[in-house]
């Protein structure tokens, strides 16, 4: 896509609420978001952290945190949720798909949503503008990684398509395809939050063929 045309998408800034009617703002994450991103970690809960970055420890190493910020829009999309609570309007979500060097269709996806706005819909919100960006940068399949026990993850990531690779070491991997994924959620997602993405990001879905389409070489 045009270099304009990427900047666009990147700077879009999309308002809405959760299901509770919380105002959240959705965009781009930046390299001015560190100390957003450090106090949201540290606001999950134990067994959150466990199962997002599959440690125990308290917060993730400095390079683990700037790889997290070091988001180009393109070979690192990631978008977060603001809480626009009007007092420090924290971080409250934030979702990744990083590309894959040796197959540059490909990429690894994570999420996490903080523990007090869990079963408010920021998860699926979150990865309807990852999928929408990465089928722009042609990033056309993510894999899931998540923990065998983390049953709310592997029931939402079934809900929008993902087929089941292989299990090791209690770590189950799954296969995204990202246009159908899109396709899943615009046809079965009522959510105000959900439908604010698919309005507000309208213009940047391919209609047509695109890399993305399941019947392309």
């Amino acid at each position: 896509m045009s270099t304009g045309r990427w900047r666009q998408l990147r700077d879009e800034i999309i308002e809405t609420e959760t299901a509770d009617g919380k105002r959240i703002c959705l965009r781009s994450i930046r390299q001015s978001d560190e100390l957003r991103m450090r106090e949201g970690i540290a606001r999950l809960s134990e067994q959150s952290r466990y199962m997002r970055f599959f440690s125990v420890q308290p917060m993730p190493s400095d390079p683990v945190i700037d790889r997290l910020l070091d988001a180009d829009g393109h070979d690192h999309i990631a978008w977060g949720a603001i809480h626009l609570d009007g007092l420090d309007n924290p971080a409250v979500g934030a979702v990744h798909a990083i590309r894959s060097e040796d197959h540059p269709r490909a990429g690894e996806f994570s999420i996490a949503v903080l523990d007090d706005y869990h079963g408010q819909g920021l998860a699926r919100m979150l990865t309807t503008v990852l999928l929408i960006h990465c089928e722009v940068e042609e990033m056309c399949e993510l894999e899931v990684q998540t923990m065998a026990e983390n049953m709310p993850a592997i029931r939402f990531i079934l809900s929008i398509g993902a087929q089941k690779q292989e299990t090791e070491a209690g770590i189950i991997s799954y296969r995204l395809p990202v246009r159908p994924a899109i396709r899943q959620i615009s046809a079965n997602s009522s959510l105000k939050g959900v439908q604010d993405v698919l309005a507000a990001l309208a213009a940047y879905i391919p209609q047509g063929n695109s890399p993305c389409s399941p019947d392309s070489a």
